[in-house]
């Protein structure tokens, strides 16, 4: 009786894998109950059998060649799909699914899809024809699939009639991207252009010019030729050769055209790279043949095959020479191994794949694993029995691991990001439905509904911590960088030298070029000053020149040394307009030096005005010596602004001041000068300073002379403001950054100039033109014996002091009755040699003052 019922079902499976679908069920390949239903296309078989009925009828026939790798893609589908039931992503929602085996052909996949589009829920199967298919509901919400481009463009087109999306893992034909003629078509892939792109770039990098190309007659195989054809002559790459096989393996010709190609290819014995875009199952067959003829090339890959496990196994596959392919993005696909290692214990009631892959694991349950996929393909050509149930359960178990060995990781993680994509729409879409009511969307709403919205120009994608390459969080682009298109993985980075960019810009803006302009504000108020300054200068001068026999003349040093004081400062003034507009070599070399050299000659001419007022009004003896022998007021002059003239000549052989471009600020383009040599720059600036120090220190020395013709308290409250000016301008100079650097170190040489021009010349003015009964020879004679004599008076007491110091120093232990004596002795000595020092200096100033000091002054 056991042995009866053994047989009975045997006979039943062998009825069911060798003859064609009687009813629709019984072409669904694995299915599975769900409030929303996922549709799949898989090839799963390499070819269908041809009728053999004469005249052909219209029916659906039996597929053989069955395709681990492909079985194994329809198992991530399913994975994936339990991968969401399981998760709080569609809470109270289960995720079912229909999977259907293509066969690798065209006409069993679209009667998949006429099954697709059937109306839900109806007994009929039928397919209503409608105007608007925006409320019809058919049996499915997506589709994953279908592998093949040739196939998948099959499918799209019917599936536009009613917008259900499609979602391919594997097809990557570049017309798929054209959304004119596939609206409702997406993937997960990359299209053929990147692929060939980087193809045609390893040939050139290689040196490789000459080359053959082999592709399938699909659309898939003659869009990869031209595409890569275009592509390849652009490069300067020669293609000897072109050879193009059949798309289906129930194509007759197709053993032929495999000679034939090979036959080519050893006729082309210069041509040693071959690229070649071809299914697994041509690419077996081709390698198989090419190993018996000891054929030996480069071969470059497609990702439709690059890395199959199938082509990898073939015997002796080393004998055709090296292979470089291309390959899909790879992400964690651990729980699918996980879920493989458990498979056994995965209902096959509704899955007929998984129960025909039990059947052909316990035919060749005698083989090693490493022949085990050729033996289930070579098994599943035709009728099989199998043993008891208890021995293909023991035998499925055991060879778990041979699955894992046949996944393609790329194509595992394409399929599972197809699934998890639509799971993400499904969620957004249910936030506000009722999802358990296969009524709560249409199909085409998916087509609108994504994992995240869509990333405008301006904006990148930012992949979150999900492994799903579909949902990302937007970003807006930094400064200096931009994207111009929806969905940029990265923002663009803009030409930071000529161009910058905005946060969140969709193009790059060109820097604009800034420098201390004429028209700029800023600049106007200093160069107003600079003028102001300039007719001040001219007005000292013709001040000067009217009152030139006067004694505030006379005793400025003449007209003479004023007048190259007043130019000094005239071109001081005009040196700050070098510093405004747009920089040139050569009012970058002029400002300085020119600035430099004048003031150097002015700081020259006032340090020598110092010296003689000085020399002037002292009484010292030897102090007057000295002065003496130093007053040499022409070699002064020239020697302190030939070191001058010299440390700049050095500077503009050296380390000449030019134009720099500075591109360091974000938005603006900076022309300004640079120095050349900081040390430089420093060096003359420091030489001022010396100068100077040395001129404030000689006039501060003076500065109790006669008030109203004596300019030494004047230079020493000039120099006082140089110093304060050129101190508060180091810090500022090193911290200010911009156009307006250039203006800081005018205002410094306005502030100085001004302040040496006024101390100097402004006080004499006021004499010359408030206060002329005190400009003439007489009461300048009269101001010079008033100070003499209030000179000789206090060194007259200075001497008195001296002496009554030293005669209470040499006074020793005097008894009290004889201090009184004492006392009155040291006042008349005291009285005795004041009226001696007075007598003799009185004398001496009587007889010197007129002559020398007046003439002096």
């Amino acid at each position: 009786m056991a042995l009866l019922i053994i047989l009975i079902t045997c006979f039943v499976i062998i009825l069911a894998t060798s003859q064609p679908c009687q009813t629709p069920d019984d072409f669904v390949a694995a299915t599975s109950p769900g409030h929303i239903i996922i549709g799949g296309l898989f090839p799963i078989h390499e070819k269908m059998l041809s009728s053999e009925d004469y005249p052909r009828r219209p029916e659906i026939q039996k597929c053989v060649g069955f395709d681990i790798s492909v079985f194994l893609q329809t198992l991530a589908m399913i994975h994936s799909i339990e991968m969401i039931n399981n998760s709080t992503l569609l809470s109270g929602v289960k995720l079912g699914y229909e999977i259907y085996d293509t066969c690798t052909e065209v006409t069993a996949a679209m009667a998949a899809t006429l099954r697709f589009l059937s109306k839900f829920n109806c007994s009929r199967e039928t397919v209503e024809f409608k105007c608007d298919y925006s409320s019809y509901m058919p049996r499915v919400k997506a589709i994953i699939g279908s592998g093949y481009s040739e196939i998948t463009m099959a499918v799209s087109r019917m599936l536009n009639l009613q917008l259900i999306p499609q979602v391919g893992y594997e097809s990557t034909a570049e017309i798929l991207s054209d959304k004119i003629r596939f609206p409702s078509f997406l993937r997960t892939v990359p299209s053929d252009f990147h692929q060939i792109k980087a193809m045609v770039h390893l040939i050139q990098k290689s040196g490789w010019n000459w080359v053959g190309i082999i592709t399938t007659d699909d659309d898939y195989g003659r869009l990869a030729l031209n595409t890569f054809t275009l592509q390849a002559e652009a490069k300067k790459v020669c293609i000897a050769f072109k050879e193009v096989l059949p798309a289906f393996l129930s194509d007759n010709t197709i053993e032929v055209r495999i000679n034939q190609t090979l036959e080519q290819i050893t006729l082309e014995a210069q041509v040693n790279v071959i690229v070649v875009f071809l299914r697994q199952f041509h690419v077996f067959d081709l390698f198989n043949k090419a190993i018996e003829m000891n054929i030996n090339k480069m071969w470059i890959a497609s990702d439709n095959w690059s890395t199959a496990t199938k082509i990898t196994t073939i015997p002796n596959v080393k004998k055709i020479g090296k292979v470089v392919g291309f390959t899909f993005r790879r992400g964690n696909i651990s729980s699918f191994h996980s879920f493989l290692q458990n498979l056994h214990l995965l209902p096959s009631d509704s899955n007929k794949l998984l129960h025909e892959y039990v059947m052909h694991l316990s035919a060749c349950a005698h083989i090693k694993d490493t022949d085990l996929s050729q033996c289930i393909f070579n098994y599943s050509q035709g009728t099989l029995a199998y043993k008891a149930n208890k021995t293909i359960e023991r035998n499925f178990f055991m060879r778990n691991g041979f699955l894992w060995d046949y996944a393609e990781p790329g194509l595992i993680h394409s399929i599972q990001l197809a699934v998890f994509s639509l799971g993400y729409a499904i969620q957004d879409l249910c936030r506000a439905r009722d999802c358990q009511k296969p009524s709560a969307f249409q199909p085409w709403e998916n087509i609108q509904s994504k994992c995240s919205k869509e990333c405008s120009p301006g904006q990148m994608k930012k992949t979150t911590r999900s492994q799903h390459i579909c949902c990302y969080e937007c970003e807006n682009c930094p400064e200096n960088h931009y994207s111009n298109k929806t969905d940029m993985p990265h923002c663009l980075l803009c030409n930071n030298k000529t161009h910058w960019a905005p946060v969140r810009s969709t193009m790059c803006f060109e820097k604009e070029v800034e420098y201390l302009n004429w028209n700029d504000s800023l600049a106007i108020l200093l160069l107003i000053l600079s003028l102001l300054g300039i007719i001040f200068v001219l007005v000292v001068g013709i001040i000067f020149t009217r009152n030139l026999n006067t004694p505030v003349v006379k005793s400025s040093g003449g007209l003479r040394v004023c007048y190259v004081i007043l130019l000094c400062h005239f071109l001081n003034f005009a040196s700050t307009s070098f510093f405004v507009g747009e920089p040139q070599d050569f009012t970058c070399k002029t400002r300085q030096t020119l600035f430099g050299v004048s003031f150097t000659l002015c700081i020259s001419c006032i340090l020598t005005k110092s010296l003689k007022i000085l020399l002037a009004f002292s009484f010292d003896p030897k102090l007057q010596k000295f002065l003496k022998c130093l007053y040499k007021p022409i070699l002064i002059i020239f020697t302190c602004t030939g070191i001058q003239v010299i440390i700049c000549t050095l500077w503009l052989i050296f380390a000449a001041p030019t134009v720099e471009v500075n591109i360091s600020l974000p938005r603006v383009i900076i022309l300004e000068c640079e120095e050349g040599s900081i040390l430089a720059f420093g060096t003359m600036l420091g030489y001022i300073a010396i100068l100077a120090l040395i001129c404030f220190i000689f006039a501060f020395k003076g500065r109790k002379l006669p008030e109203n013709y004596n300019e030494a308290k004047f230079i020493t409250f000039g120099m006082l403001i140089y110093f304060i000016a050129w101190i508060t301008f180091i810090p500022i100079y090193a911290t200010t950054f911009g156009k307006y650097l250039p203006a800081v170190e005018i205002i410094v040489i306005l502030i100085s100039n001004y302040g040496i021009l006024c101390c100097t010349f402004v006080p004499k003015c006021y004499v010359i033109i408030c206060k002329q009964e005190i400009n003439t020879k007489s009461a300048f004679l009269k101001m010079i014996y008033s100070y003499s004599s209030h000179s000789v008076s206090s060194i007259v007491m200075s001497h008195a002091s001296l002496e009554s110091m030293h005669s209470n120093v040499t006074m020793t232990n005097p008894s009290s009755s004889d201090k009184s004596a004492t006392w009155q002795k040291s006042k008349d000595l005291q009285a005795q040699a004041f009226a001696h020092i007075c007598k003799e200096n009185a004398t001496s100033v009587s007889k010197t003052l007129p002559r020398k000091r007046i003439s002096s002054i």
